[in-house]
């Protein structure tokens, strides 16, 4: 096989950006593969940069994950793909299987989750929260609203939420929950990566079965693969 080289900068030809109170030119990545190369901004370097990953320090400023860190995770996943495509490598399969494979799970779920919760409330007549959430929710984490909603809502319409939420939304609840369970901050996060290991499934199984007992593991797993295999199908197109 050809010589793969990759590596991951910050792209000074772009303007400087604010990174958790450091101005730093965004990180980027190079793939080269027969004297071809690729260059794309990299996918950690967006997720982490959003405001939700920050925690406020007793000065008042955000604190977030560390350029070290986000590096380290690009270079986890490119080496990865490589080593999955091997003597079928081409730039074009690596760009498609890196855009699964580096895709954060609870991200990308949130948005469908919330999609759902926007509509709940709309049948419920409720307009003035699912705008609420709409708006509000880039801005905190998804998770913790709900867990501020069972606080605030009446237990019966609480239940109802979560119920129509096993049949009409992805299981972002139960992914999150187990990624904040077996994560520390700041790289809160549960990639199609580290759901490619069996070991990681049957975790999260086991966790569901714990944590959430009136539902089916199996098919909360099921939801999640079946929702992979449109992201691949997606990434292949």
């Amino acid at each position: 096989m050809n010589k793969i080289s990759y590596k991951t900068y910050l792209n000074d030809r772009l303007k400087q950006v604010d990174f958790y109170g450091q101005l730093t030119h965004p990180l980027y990545v190079q793939v080269t593969f027969e004297r071809k190369t690729i260059f794309f901004k990299s996918y950690y370097f967006e997720l982490f940069s959003k405001t939700r990953y920050a925690r406020d320090t007793p000065a008042g400023t955000g604190k977030g994950p560390e350029m070290e860190q986000v590096i380290k995770k690009e270079n986890e996943v490119i080496q990865y793909v490589i080593d999955k495509l091997k003597d079928g490598f081409s730039l074009e399969a690596f760009k498609n299987l890196y855009s699964y494979f580096s895709t954060d799970l609870c991200d990308v779920t949130e948005f469908d989750f919330i999609t759902y919760m926007c509509s709940f409330f709309d049948d419920k007549g409720m307009l003035h929260i699912a705008e609420l959430i709409k708006w509000g929710t880039p801005h905190v984490v998804t998770y913790d609203l709900a867990i501020d909603l069972k606080k605030m809502l009446k237990k019966s319409l609480y239940d109802e939420l979560i119920e129509q939420a096993f049949q009409k939304a992805p299981p972002y609840l139960q992914l999150y929950s187990f990624m904040i369970h077996s994560k520390k901050w700041p790289l809160l996060c549960l990639t199609a990566m580290e759901w490619d290991d069996i070991k990681i499934i049957g975790s999260f199984k086991e966790y569901v079965e714990l944590h959430y007992p009136d539902m089916h593991s199996n098919i909360l797993v099921a939801q999640v693969n079946s929702w992979l295999n449109y992201r691949r199908k997606v990434a292949n197109y």
